[in-house]
């Protein structure tokens, strides 16, 4: 485990200085109906679904923009997607006027490809057959960059991105201070690791007694399974899940780094656990999740971890879904 790929504090609040002038602070909401529903003594949620873009993911991906050389981003960018990094991209591309292509496969949302392409971005859609749909998109990816000269971004594994997803940890901690709390508990949701990482340093950092946990879909904990044994470790094809933004197969190494670093521990949840967690969301809190982002409320209402009589923070992490899509789940919960 390098040191190069776990930023410090002083990263952290470097970038944070940076994007929260690009970026809207989200509120931190507290429910008591869900302390009530989980025996926790309070909940508090922060709702990153009300982020530009539908998502935390611009965080990182203007922080990673910022990054560039003048030429890189005069050439521009290409990165693969299933969506909301995508957005966050395409979004953060278009405020800084830097052209961004991004690869997405072909079952991605249709809604997740629209507003995409809605920020400007060009898509390039790949056809994954019985492969990873992530191998397929980032070759592509990788050979467009080559082609076309432009600068390869990764959705998550980069010590830059880990710094700039960092933004929401250091938010929530100033929030919570201001409303005189402390967590004891962090749930937060997992697919490559980039937000986990950068949530679980700053954390790790400013607040060393809260217990952190990354939420993944059944069938797809490869950071949950990396951290336990020690060493990345590559899930097997798995049948989907709803939460697809989740679904990568393996940690990045510049995320595990970060939250092996922060002492983040893993835990799964069905399918069927985040579809309630979207209908509870919903007619509790008003919030529009999607099932990626509404990972780590099903964590906290499905009993997974003991939170009684604990301050916990739940990372609600994006509410890029349709409205079909939204009803379909909430009316399957």
């Amino acid at each position: 485990m390098t040191d190069m790929l776990v930023p410090d504090l002083a990263h952290l609040k470097r970038a944070y200085a940076v994007t929260s002038k690009a970026t809207q602070m989200t509120p931190l909401l507290e429910s008591s109906a869900l302390a009530k529903a989980s025996g926790a003594a309070r909940v508090f949620v922060k709702p990153e679904s009300l982020q530009w873009a539908g998502s935390f993911k611009i965080r990182g991906a203007y922080w990673r923009l910022k990054q560039l050389s003048k030429d890189e981003a005069r050439r521009g960018v290409v990165a693969y997607s299933s969506g909301n990094f995508a957005q966050g991209l395409a979004a953060a591309g278009e405020a800084l006027g830097i052209p961004v292509t991004i690869v997405m496969p072909v079952d991605a949302p249709a809604a997740k490809r629209d507003a995409t392409a809605g920020y400007g971005a060009r898509v390039v859609l790949t056809d994954h057959g019985e492969r990873a749909r992530e191998e397929v998109a980032s070759e592509r990816a990788r050979q467009i960059a080559a082609e076309e000269g432009l600068a390869l971004l990764h959705p998550f594994d980069d010590p830059e991105i880990v710094a700039g997803q960092a933004g929401a940890g250091l938010e929530a901690l100033d929030q919570l201070a201001a409303r005189d709390a402390k967590a004891d508990l962090l749930l937060c949701p997992v697919g490559g690791g980039g937000l986990i990482g950068g949530v679980s340093l700053a954390f790790r950092y400013l607040s060393p007694q809260t217990e952190i946990i990354g939420v993944e879909p059944e069938g797809f904990n490869g950071m949950g399974s990396s951290l336990a044994r020690g060493a990345i470790e590559t899930m097997p094809l798995a049948p989907g899940s709803i939460c697809d933004g989740l679904m990568a197969r393996a940690p990045g190494k510049a995320p595990f780094a970060a939250v092996a670093t922060a002492g983040v521990r893993g835990l799964t949840v069905a399918d069927a656990a985040v579809r309630r967690a979207m209908k509870i969301a919903f007619e509790r809190m008003k919030l529009v999740l999607e099932p990626s982002g509404a990972a780590s409320l099903a964590a906290l209402l499905d009993g997974k971890v003991d939170v009684s009589g604990k301050t916990v923070l739940v990372v609600a992490t994006g509410g890029n879904v349709s409205l079909p899509d939204f009803m379909k789940h909430v009316a399957d919960a």
